[in-house]
C-alpha cells in the first residue's frame, strides 16, 4: 500500500490550505441538507466541497477536468484523503449536490465561514474597502438574441429623492411635485403645477417601456458594451475587497446594470457584516449624488476619482460658472446672473439666463445654441456630498488609498481571470452564476490565507542579517537537503521541512 503522506510535499499548497481551516465545520454548515434517518449514505459532503474548491484553486473550467485530474494526482487525492486504489466520485454526482442540494444559503454560509476564519487570524484590514465591477461572459451565443420591452426600472432612493424635492420646492415657494405612481385623487384635482398636457406626456413617459437585448440562450444574462464596438452577453460581479485583497462581498448582476446602480446592494451587504468600514474606495463610475450622499450620511468617507463634466466641446469650462449659495444663483463666465427657476424631479434645480441679456452677449456661442437664447445651469439637491468627496480626493491619506486600487480590486479581478478561470462561465441562470462566483472567490480568500499562515509559521524570529540567513539555510530547497549539514543543525536545531528532498 502507498502511503500519500509521504508523497507530497511539505511546501505544498494543498498542505497549507488544509491546515489553514478545520474543514469539520462544513458537516454543521450542511447539517439540515441531511437526514439520518432516510435515504441510502451519501458522498462525504467535505469531499464534495473539496473537489469544487480543488476546481477554483487550481481554475480549472469544469468538474470534470478536476476529476479526471484527480485521477492521477497524488496531492488531489491526499486533500480529499483518498487512497490511490479507492474509486473517486462521479463528477455528475458532484455537479448534481451543487445544483439541487446545495442552496445559495449555503454557498454564502461557506464564503462567510472563510472570511470569519480569516478574521479571527487578523488577516483582515477592513477600515478601507475597494468596490469595483468586472464582466463574466456568459454561456450565450451573440447571434442568438431577440429585441424584448421591459419596464425601465425605478430608482430606489426615488420616494426619498422626491421628498427632498418637494421640501426644496415649497422652500422656493414652488408647490410640490405629485407621486406618479399614486392614483389621482377623487374629484380628479391634481397636486402638480404643471398643465395637464404636460402630466399626460410624463405619465406617458414614465409608463414606457425601453428595448433591450436579451439572449434567447440565457435569458438572464445582458448584453455587456465595452469601449464603442466590442459587444458580449456577460454577467457582473461587483466586488468590494480590503486592503490585502480578501473579497469581503460580491453581487452579480446581468451585464447591462450600471455599477452605480449596483452598488446599494454591494455597500448595504458589506456594512451588514464589516459595520467598522471607515473609507469607500471606488472610480468614477460611482460619483454619483445619491451614492456620496449615503457614503458621508453614513459617517464614512468617499474616496473616489476624477469625473469629466458633461458640457459643450468648445464651450466655456464648467468652473468658469460659479454656484452663489448664498444668493441662490448662478454667475455665467460674463458676469450675469442666471436665476432659480425650478427644482425637477431628478433633484435638479435649473438657473436659467435673461434671454435678452444673452441675445447681446458676445461669448454666446461659447454658452449655448439655444434658438431662444437661454443658457440652463443644473446644480443637484445633494451636490454638496459631491463636493466632499472632491475635498477627500486632494487630501494626501484618501489620495494615497485611491492609489492603491490597482494592487487591490484590480489584482482580485486579474487574479479570478487569470489564475482561476473566471474569465468565462459555463453555467447558465444568474442563481448559478452567482453561486460559482461567490465559491470562486471563497477559494481565492481561502488560498490567501493559507498562504498567509504558512508565512507567518515559518517567518524568520526577529530582522537582524544572522537570523535571516539562518532562516534561508533551513527554508531554502537547496540548503535544506544537505546530507551533511551538522553546524547548521546545531544551530537550527529540526528543520520545518523535514530532511528529504524539496
Amino acid at each position: 500500500m502507498v502511503d500519500t503522506e509521504s508523497l507530497v510535499p511539505p511546501e505544498h499548497l494543498l498542505r497549507q490550505v488544509d491546515a489553514a481551516v478545520d474543514f469539520e465545520k462544513l458537516y454543521e454548515i450542511v447539517e439540515p441538507l441531511y437526514s439520518e434517518e432516510e435515504g441510502r449514505r451519501s458522498i462525504d459532503p467535505v469531499v464534495l466541497f473539496k473537489i469544487v474548491l480543488l476546481q477554483h484553486l487550481d481554475g480549472n473550467v469544469s468538474l470534470r477536468g478536476t476529476l479526471r485530474r484527480a485521477q492521477t494526482d497524488i496531492a488531489y487525492r491526499w486533500f480529499l484523503r483518498y487512497t490511490l486504489s479507492e474509486e473517486l466520485p462521479h463528477f455528475s454526482t458532484v455537479s448534481y449536490n451543487f445544483r439541487h442540494r446545495f442552496t445559495s444559503e449555503t454557498i454564502e454560509a461557506v464564503f462567510r465561514w472563510i472570511l470569519e476564519e480569516a478574521g479571527s487570524a487578523g488577516a483582515l484590514t477592513p477600515a478601507a474597502v475597494f468596490i469595483d465591477g468586472t464582466h463574466i461572459k456568459a454561456s450565450a451565443n451573440l447571434k442568438k438574441k431577440m429585441k424584448q420591452e421591459v419596464p425601465a426600472a425605478a430608482k430606489r432612493y426615488q420616494e426619498e429623492l422626491l421628498a427632498e424635492v418637494n421640501a426644496d420646492r415649497e422652500a422656493h415657494g414652488k408647490k410640490p411635485l405629485d407621486d406618479e405612481e399614486e392614483p389621482p385623487k377623487a374629484g380628479g384635482k391634481k397636486q402638480d403645477n404643471t398643465s395637464k398636457k404636460k402630466q399626460a406626456r410624463r405619465k406617458k413617459a414614465a409608463k414606457k417601456q425601453k428595448t433591450v437585448t436579451v439572449s434567447t440562450t440565457d435569458p438572464e444574462c445582458g448584453m455587456f458594451h465595452k469601449g464603442e464596438h466590442e459587444r458580449c452577453f456577460a454577467y457582473e460581479a461587483h466586488t468590494a475587497c480590503d486592503k490585502s485583497g480578501y473579497v469581503l462581498e460580491t453581487v452579480v448582476t446581468p451585464g447591462n446594470v450600471h455599477d452605480s446602480v449596483a452598488f446599494d446592494d454591494v455597500y448595504d451587504k458589506l456594512i451588514q457584516s464589516f459595520p467598522e468600514v471607515e473609507t469607500v474606495v471606488a472610480d468614477a463610475a460611482y460619483k454619483t449624488p445619491h451614492i456620496c450622499k449615503k457614503v458621508f450620511l453614513d459617517g464614512r468617507v468617499l474616496s473616489t476619482a476624477y469625473k469629466r463634466p458633461t458640457t459643450m466641446k468648445g464651450g466655456h469650462p464648467w468652473w468658469s460658472y460659479v454656484y452663489d449659495e448664498y444668493y441662490d444663483c448662478v454667475i455665467c463666465p460674463e458676469y450675469h446672473i442666471l436665476s432659480y427657476r425650478t427644482t425637477n424631479r431628478d433633484g435638479y434645480r435649473e438657473y436659467r439666463s435673461d434671454p435678452k441679456i444673452c441675445a447681446q452677449c458676445p461669448t454666446r456661442h461659447l454658452c449655448t445654441k439655444s434658438k431662444s437664447f437661454v443658457k440652463t445651469v443644473l446644480r443637484h439637491i445633494w451636490k454638496g456630498y459631491e463636493e466632499l468627496a472632491d475635498d477627500a480626493r486632494y487630501t494626501p491619506e484618501y489620495k494615497q488609498l485611491y492609489s492603491r486600487r490597482k494592487e487591490t480590486i484590480e489584482r482580485v479581478f486579474a487574479d479570478a481571470k487569470e489564475k482561476h478561470a473566471m474569465r468565462y462561465t459555463v453555467y447558465r441562470g444568474l442563481a448559478q452564476v452567482s453561486n460559482w462566483v461567490r465559491l470562486k472567490f471563497a477559494a481565492m480568500n481561502l488560498k490567501k490565507l493559507a498562504r498567509w499562515k504558512a508565512r507567518k509559521r515559518f517567518a524568520p524570529p526577529s530582522s537582524t542579517p544572522f537570523s535571516y540567513i539562518l532562516f534561508l539555510i533551513n527554508v531554502v530547497p537547496c540548503l535544506a537537503s544537505l546530507p551533511d549539514r551538522p553546524f547548521f543543525d546545531k544551530l537550527l536545531g529540526p528543520r520545518p521541512f523535514g530532511t528529504g528532498t524539496l
